[in-house]
């Protein structure tokens, strides 16, 4: 599987605009040629938008995340260039997606929450003008704590923003501290504060199994966090990422029994407040779910534009992956190029079935088999082996109407995806 480029660069430094989008749509219509896969319908379509840039990198982050530096954010990077870049962007990906509505929206980063009021109002304009959106469209943007501006956060609500994901992930100081975090115990509170008073619907972001977190503290933050009544909360376990602070100089961690006992004290509290664990780390009141996150665990389509954005994008006869430039002036450098995507693959038959348990056996509910024929284009049969391997061993529970994570699958999740890695 060799990344390839979609558009190469002329040889004339600047291209024109027009040039740049005829060679997307001559590919689009080499993905429209007939393939290997027979998709009968397209799954929903999600825009993810990429804001790179943070106040300061956290140590335990494998984001595409880059400090803003230079005396601040608003001489580290350049907005109005970057919201141009992702303006043509978008516009030269249009071929790729035409006719299809977006149901779902996130703006994620990075801290997208340094974006000025104007800036955001502007790139949403922008999305409206040049994508049909539907009517009860989720738009979500993620948010730190450090970053809350009362007057700011009601404009982004009034430019369309209706869901926000803010990062806490800790209420403790000592944590937070311990986290690399730019805000205190004070500024979050005030964050989910103004959270409250703006936005009827928000998910609170927090982690567990901290540096030397004792299951007391970690009880005490989820009891802090259910006090505030959240539509939504995603939990999620410290891990030491590769390419990190934490993974080159590890903090001493709670061991494997700790975090079980804090898992388990998550699962009582969450349930008792009325939340439903849906996804390895998402917890919901009844309809408020994260529609743009399941649509990835669902396998559902996403077009993702700015640095370092990933996209899974169907056609009627295959599925292709894309990836952009990762570094901001890279990316923006290679979109006035006309070639912001640095790799793109079509998934293979040999992968498919990997690609789609990787993701909806994330749902604690499972999927109905059928899905599996909808959103691959192959025959369940095509993983037929791997899941009577599964269903031997305990891990996976299935029927005609069902197939879904045991509880033991749950707890050895990665070994169960791992099962599908070959065909």
């Amino acid at each position: 599987m060799i990344p390839i480029k979609v558009v190469g660069a002329k040889s004339a430094t600047q291209p024109s605009a027009a040039a740049s989008h005829s060679d997307v749509a001559g590919v689009a219509a080499k993905y429209l040629a007939g393939g290997t896969l027979n998709l009968t319908a397209l799954p929903p379509l999600s825009l993810y938008i990429h804001f790179p840039w943070c106040v300061k990198k956290c140590p335990y982050c494998d984001f595409n995340s880059h400090e803003a530096r230079d005396g601040g954010y608003q001489a580290g990077f350049p907005e109005k260039e970057y919201l141009d870049a992702l303006r043509t962007d978008l516009e030269m990906a249009l071929p790729l997606i035409w006719g299809r509505k977006i149901y779902t929206i996130f703006i994620g980063g990075g801290t997208p929450s340094l974006l000025s009021a104007a800036g955001l109002d502007r790139l949403l304009s922008d999305v409206r003008t040049l994508l049909p959106l539907d009517s009860d469209v989720e738009i979500t943007m993620e948010a730190n704590p450090g970053t809350f501006e009362a007057e700011k956060f009601k404009s982004y609500r009034a430019s369309g923003v209706n869901r926000l994901s803010i990062g806490i992930q800790s209420f403790s100081e000592r944590h937070l501290k311990a986290l690399g975090r730019i805000h205190d115990d004070g500024e979050a509170r005030r964050a989910v504060d103004i959270a409250v008073a703006n936005f009827d619907n928000f998910n609170l972001d927090l982690m567990y199994a901290l540096p030397s977190q004792t299951l007391e503290e970690a009880q005490r933050d989820i009891e802090t966090a259910l006090s505030y009544q959240p539509p939504h909360l995603s939990l999620y376990h410290l891990t030491m990422e590769p390419n990190t602070l934490f993974a080159k100089y590890p903090p001493a961690l709670p061991d494997d029994d700790a975090s079980a006992d804090m898992q388990d004290m998550i699962a009582e509290l969450t349930a008792a407040n009325g939340y439903q664990h849906y996804e390895v780390s998402a917890y919901a009141k009844a309809g408020r779910r994260a529609r743009h996150n399941l649509n990835y665990w669902e396998f559902g389509d996403y077009l993702g534009i700015g640095a370092g954005a990933h996209s899974k994008l169907s056609f009627p006869h295959r599925i292709l992956r894309q990836a952009r430039y990762k570094q901001p002036r890279a990316y923006m450098e290679q979109v006035a190029l006309g070639a912001p995507v640095q790799e793109e693959r079509e998934i293979g038959r040999e992968e498919m079935g990997f690609e789609f348990m990787l993701n909806t056996l994330r749902l604690c509910g499972g999927f109905d088999p059928r899905l599996f024929m909808e959103r691959t284009g192959m025959a369940l049969n095509a993983i037929e082996r791997q899941l009577n391997a599964a269903e031997a061993k305990g891990l996976l529970y299935r029927d005609h109407q069902l197939i879904r994570p045991t509880e033991l699958g749950q707890r050895f999740l990665n070994d169960l995806q791992e099962m599908f890695l070959t065909t």
